[in-house]
């Protein structure tokens, strides 16, 4: 049996969102490349860009992911708000690792911004309100078959957290 804790996102900003990543917003055409861009590692494989449509689900987290191999870039594809609760990457390297459930910040992303997640950095989510929505999605071509490593926090730490938008 888990308790549930409610969690009110934040908003994402490139300052709340450093730790885990960075947050990309619009620029300019032909803007030199910057630390406002994403710094990424598809060095591993291949990889794939697509958009993925996820189905309604609540609010509430039960696990969460990390990519051990390659930095990952999430973006909602049509225009709308969502929520991503992350956690520090933890001992990269140690596929054992679990994230601390006490730093998992969850954010409320705006419209036009696409967020990219340093290796390794904890997420659950997207999360959304609606029946569906679909999300840009950057990562290799067989990141979720080799390389998704998630821990249930229901099960290991006895929480679930309930996104309080």
């Amino acid at each position: 049996m888990s308790t549930i804790q409610p969690i009110t996102p934040i908003p994402a900003t490139p300052a709340s969102v450093a730790p885990f990543g960075t947050l990309i917003e619009p620029g300019e055409d032909g803007t030199p490349f910057g630390p406002a861009d994403a710094q990424l590692d598809l060095s591993r494989g291949t990889p794939r860009f697509y958009i993925m449509r996820l189905p309604y689900r609540p609010l509430l987290v039960r696990g969460i992911t990390r990519h051990r191999l390659v930095t990952q870039c999430l973006g909602a594809a049509d225009g709308k708000e969502w929520f991503i609760c992350l956690a520090p990457a933890s001992d990269v390297e140690d596929p054992a690792a679990k994230p601390d459930p006490a730093a998992i910040t969850c954010f409320r992303v705006p419209p036009g911004v696409v967020l990219a997640l340093h290796r390794g950095t904890w997420h659950a989510g997207p999360f959304f309100e609606g029946s569906a929505q679909d999300f840009l999605n950057l990562e290799l071509h067989d990141t979720n078959e080799v390389d998704h490593h998630t821990v249930r926090l229901d099960t290991e730490f006895g929480v679930a957290l309930q996104i309080v938008p």
